[in-house]
């Protein structure tokens, strides 16, 4: 009988790749991790790992056995979820959200669930979607709340499944003392993006270039408060969602984007967790501090 701790290691190492990855992010040593999959080697009677220059990588069985130890684990949490919610027991959901949803979304919904569901323990990380959403799959938390921009589809993963929180408007943000009325007036301006890689810093760049021009960016910053108050200092001017104003936007002007375009916020959740009232109770927390919110 395999022991499900191991599995798990072995489940990780087919997602991290490294012994070292494994180690950092379930908190053991990298000994550790290396003795127990040698202990799992020695039970499934095969050879699991094979060596990669100073590192190993899964053998053919090895990756038979993942894919076995990921239904496994799916299986164990989905037992634990009906057992929790058959009982009412206390329940933990730990979730990651970007940024603008850690300010905008998670205050209100954990009012929410303060007076509906007192006993339920909610942690909060605050991290990019790309990690975040690899994260989930990786079991370090239960829930994930994310963005995808038109035309840059996130990636769909096995056992993930997705639901529409809302929809939140991008709008061109300039400051009060600027004179232009669309996209195409802000050719000869400084603009503050989302650093290289971000699915939204790549949507941002094909609408300029739709409007016939290459953005000068002269800023970047994961922090969307940043750019707005660049933006109302002056310095630049940016493409943000609604979400971004949770206070008065006044110190600077909001002009439309050619086609309106909107982001979808989504919750992200295990296939094997989605039926977890606490999981459930958190999803509908947010939802609802979504629709609630309107910029002011």
């Amino acid at each position: 009988m395999f022991e499900l701790r191991r599995l798990r290691l072995l489940h990780e190492l087919a997602l991290r790749g490294t012994i070292a990855e494994v180690a950092a992010s379930l908190g053991y040593s990298a000994s550790t991790v290396s003795q127990q999959l040698a202990q799992l080697e020695r039970e499934a009677g095969v050879p699991l790992l094979e060596p990669d220059g100073r590192r190993v990588r899964l053998t053919a069985q090895g990756r038979v056995l993942a894919a076995h130890a990921a239904r496994a684990l799916e299986l164990d949490e989905t037992a634990r979820a009906e057992l929790s919610s058959s009982q009412n027991a206390p329940a933990r959901v730990r979730i990651a959200v970007m940024p603008t949803a850690a300010e905008a979304l998670v205050p209100p919904a954990l009012s929410l669930l303060a007076a509906r569901m007192p006993e339920l323990r909610v942690e909060m990380r605050e991290l990019a979607p790309e990690v975040a959403l690899f994260e989930l799959q990786a079991r370090a938390f239960d829930l994930v709340v994310a963005e995808q921009y038109p035309g840059h589809t996130r990636p769909v993963s096995e056992g993930i499944d997705r639901t529409l929180l809302g929809r939140d408007p991008i709008r061109l943000a300039v400051p009060r003392g600027d004179v232009a009325v669309e996209l195409a007036d802000l050719r000869d301006r400084a603009w503050v993006l989302e650093p290289q890689g971000a699915a939204v810093r790549r949507w941002a760049v094909q609408q300029c270039r739709a409007a016939g021009f290459e953005p000068d960016v002269r800023f970047e910053a994961t922090d969307l408060v940043a750019h707005a108050r660049l933006v109302a200092a002056g310095h630049a001017v940016a493409m943000l969602p609604d979400l971004v104003w949770t206070g008065d936007h006044a110190s600077v002007r909001l002009l439309e984007l050619p086609g309106s375009p909107v982001r979808e916020i989504f919750a992200a959740t295990r296939a094997s967790s989605r039926d977890s009232a606490g999981v459930i109770a958190v999803r509908d927390a947010l939802a609802e501090a979504l629709e609630a919110h309107r910029p002011h």
